[in-house]
């Protein structure tokens, strides 16, 4: 039944984002090019709409009743209503954020079984209890997660791909798991996404705007959140893992502000996507290269969920190398941060 859902979802979304298409035009929802942006031409957006359409669809249809069933599909409405009103009249980041509160506080306040309250402490068989931040630590993971798939969403196909792999690895994992929701939820997400990713991939015809970011973050994080909260520190890391470029973009675009003395709000182009394109990469070449990566860090979240404690770390430990070592060759911090290059250079030098 679940792949039935998903095969529903991706037909359905190839069908309405040609519809969400015109819909665009009419009402003005359309992207115009400017120096931070990589395309050239006017460019319908609204296309998360779509995605979210057929998710719909596919949830009313095929989901089965559970006590989040509703809190998630309240949140996920308002979170569409943000990007769809966004995508027309261009909302402050205040109230982008006001909408994402709301949203997150709803799944959080209303659903069951999605409070991160404790996680377990390694080598011990003590808990860290989250207490009274247990609400408001949930709630900041749904909002990052949320925002971390909007900056990432610069190039055709890039966000749409992105979250397809993340998507993917969550609803595998959670059939292992035996979690319905999620994996119902999980697919239908995936095809809808899929299916609009069709018209989306370079060239684009069709942008998904804020409406289809904001859409994909929050499910994933949701999602994330219903898959692998299973108490254990390493559960709750293994969706940092999944996620790790969205996430790793977002830190380490907080830490160049910072290090810029650039205000956190402030746009730059030089995210991960802007860097691989400096360094002459093309523009569907940086899309699959940057797919590539993600699709690494979701065998390497497989990987970790199944080995033992000594073997989780040194997963981990060679995520944090190629991480750096990413970081140096694209210049995602400055271009004059590269110690570990610079050290292998000097070693090279002295022979």
């Amino acid at each position: 039944m679940e792949y039935q859902a998903l095969l529903f979802c991706f037909i359905a979304a190839v069908f309405i984002t040609p519809m969400v298409k015109k819909l665009a035009v009419f009402i003005g929802a359309t992207d115009k090019p400017d120096h931070r942006k990589v395309h050239k031409i006017l460019m319908p957006r609204l296309g998360g709409l779509a995605i979210f359409i057929s998710f719909i669809l596919g949830y009313f249809l095929f989901m089965p009743a559970t006590p989040i069933f509703w809190p998630v599909l309240i949140g996920a409405s308002l979170i569409i209503v943000t990007g769809v009103w966004d995508d027309m009249r261009e909302l402050s980041p205040k109230w982008k954020l006001a909408g994402q509160i709301v949203a997150a506080g709803i799944v959080v306040y209303a659903g069951e079984g999605i409070v991160v309250s404790f996680i377990n402490v390694p080598f011990t068989e003590s808990t860290l209890e989250f207490g009274v931040f247990s609400e408001i630590i949930t709630m900041v993971w749904i909002i990052a997660i949320t925002n971390a798939i909007n900056l990432i969403d610069g190039l055709d196909g890039l966000a749409a791909g992105v979250s397809a792999i993340a998507l993917l690895t969550i609803s595998g994992m959670a059939i292992t798991m035996g979690n319905v929701f999620v994996v119902f939820a999980g697919l239908m997400m995936l095809g809808s996404t899929v299916g609009f990713l069709i018209y989306n991939f370079y060239p684009a015809k069709i942008f998904m705007g804020d409406t289809g970011a904001l859409f994909l973050g929050f499910m994933i994080s949701v999602l994330s959140l219903l898959g692998f909260k299973n108490v254990t520190l390493f559960s709750f890391v293994i969706p940092v893992i999944i996620l790790g470029v969205p996430i790793s973009d977002t830190v380490f675009a907080i830490i160049r502000r910072r290090l810029q003395k650039k205000p956190m709000s402030a746009p730059d182009k030089s995210h991960l996507h802007h860097n691989l394109l400096n360094l002459g990469y093309s523009h569907p070449e940086t899309v699959l290269v940057i797919y590539t990566i993600s699709a690494l860090f979701s065998l390497a979240a497989v990987i970790f969920s199944q080995a033992t404690l000594y073997g989780a770390f040194i997963v981990l430990a060679v995520l944090v190398l190629l991480l750096e070592l990413l970081v140096e060759f694209t210049g995602l911090i400055g271009k004059e941060y590269r110690p570990i290059l610079n050290l292998f250079k000097g070693h090279k030098s002295k022979r």
